[in-house]
Parts: C-alpha cells; sequence; structure tokens
C-alpha cells in the first residue's frame, strides 16, 4: 500500500488543497481547518452541506497570507484579530474562535447570499467533526464507481489520504479499526467509519448537487441509520507524510 493523494484546507468546508506532503502533528494535518466561515448573528459556524459553494472555494495558508479563491477572485492578505472573540456552535458543541479582519468576509458574503464573517480557531481542531485523520481507499473508490456506474471524483471525500490498496477487497479499511498504521515518519491509530452526508452529492469545481452517491452507498454501506466510507484515525506518533509513500498495517497486538 502507499499513499495516492493529500488533501487538506486551511478554510473549514473549503476545497481540499492536494499536497505533496503534510506535517501530522499531535493534533492532526499541520494548516488544516483553521478558519472558518461564520455567522454571527446566528452564533454558528456555516455547515458545509447546508452551503454546498463553499467547496468551490480553495485555500492556502502560508507565511502568514491566507489566500482564498473565491468564486474565481483571489482574496489574500493578512488576517488580523479585530479583538472580538466569540463562541459559536460547530454541530452542537460549543467553538471559541476569534473574528478576523481582512477583504474575505465582503466576497464571501456575497457568494453565499447572506452576511457572514471569518473567524480563526483558538485552538486545532476548534471545527473538526471528530478525529483530525480521515482515510479513503482506491478499492472503496472503485467499488462505489462499479455500483454507480460512473467515474467517482475522490474530492468529494475530502479525505486527508487516500491510499492505493491495489487489489484489496472494496472497505477493506474497515478491518483497520483498533489498528496502527505506519506512514512516512508518522503513525495513526485507526477508528470508526466515517459517516456520509449529502455533501458527497456536491460536485467539487461548481457546488451542484446532481449525483446519487449517498443513495447508491446506501444500497450496499447502510449500517443502523449511519452510511459509512472511509475512516478516521488519530496521530499517535507525529511525523511527515509524502505522496507515494509505503503504507503499513502493524500487526495486532
Amino acid at each position: 500500500m502507499q499513499i495516492r493523494d493529500i488533501g487538506l484546507s486551511a478554510l473549514k468546508g473549503g476545497r481540499h488543497t492536494t499536497r505533496d506532503n503534510v506535517l501530522l502533528e499531535a493534533y492532526g494535518p499541520a494548516g488544516d481547518r483553521l478558519f472558518a466561515v461564520v455567522d454571527l448573528a446566528n452564533g454558528q459556524v456555516l455547515k458545509t452541506v447546508e452551503h454546498p459553494l463553499l467547496p468551490t472555494c480553495q485555500a492556502r495558508w502560508d507565511d502568514g497570507v491566507l489566500s482564498v479563491d473565491i468564486g474565481g477572485q483571489l482574496v489574500a492578505a493578512k488576517p488580523e484579530s479585530n479583538g472580538q472573540t466569540v463562541t459559536l456552535d460547530y454541530w452542537g458543541r460549543a467553538v471559541g474562535m476569534h473574528v478576523v479582519d481582512g477583504p474575505w468576509a465582503r466576497v464571501f458574503s456575497r457568494l453565499l447570499g447572506k452576511d457572514v464573517a471569518v473567524a480563526q480557531v483558538n485552538g486545532p481542531g476548534g471545527v473538526v467533526y471528530a478525529d483530525s485523520v480521515t482515510i479513503v481507499t482506491t478499492s472503496s473508490l472503485r467499488r462505489l464507481a462499479a455500483e454507480a456506474a460512473t467515474t467517482v471524483d475522490a474530492r468529494r471525500f475530502r479525505a486527508t489520504f487516500t491510499i492505493d490498496t491495489g487489489d484489496a477487497a472494496a472497505h477493506v479499511e474497515d478491518s483497520w479499526a483498533g489498528r496502527e498504521l505506519d506512514l512516512g515518519s508518522a503513525r495513526l491509530l485507526v477508528g470508526a467509519g466515517i459517516p456520509r452526508c449529502a455533501v458527497i452529492d456536491v460536485e467539487p469545481e461548481t457546488g451542484a448537487r446532481g449525483t446519487n452517491l449517498l443513495k447508491t452507498l446506501a444500497r450496499y454501506r447502510l449500517s443502523g441509520s449511519d452510511i459509512p466510507f472511509g475512516v478516521y484515525a488519530q496521530v499517535i506518533r507525529p511525523g511527515s507524510v509524502g505522496r507515494g509513500d509505503p503504507v503499513r498495517l502493524l500487526p495486532s497486538s
């Protein structure tokens, strides 16, 4: 097995940026989901499933500059805290953030059709739904493509790592739960399956809905009320991971 793709986004809900390598810190991928588009009036971090245009926006965080392609317009500046600290709701969890001044809020507001702001999390992982690392495999993507009778863009699943599992059975990653995985110089502890929602039916380039991938997946993956695809993982040994790095499943303890 080896790493086929690496992705993350400096902006919660933004399109994953393909990376050649990533540093995994104890809390997760460095530079991942540091900022979010927020609705201050309603006290909420915007949900991707409710705002499908968010995944069309691509953000980078380099040398203190936040650059975001918003609807084809590149908006870049150094974020400056305006002194406004807020506690916002993120899927029922209170998240401490501070609002940043800059040119992004006006452009996001125009794109989304509502008044929004941009805020930075006060600590890593604030707007991460569950475990900080997510994994999908080529075996599972291949099975879904066959079931849907169409090509499947892996970016729809917004995974930290897409692992090339060769000719292994589909959803082989389910069997990794509770086991350790070495990739690059880092080590992960694999967790539970990732329950999927309608976000996978959002086209990454345009934000348009129009596929039936979730319904297709439900036909053969429904587990109770969840439709799992891919797995969560936690970092248990920080390190660097690059595209093409080998991936090794450690023996069960």
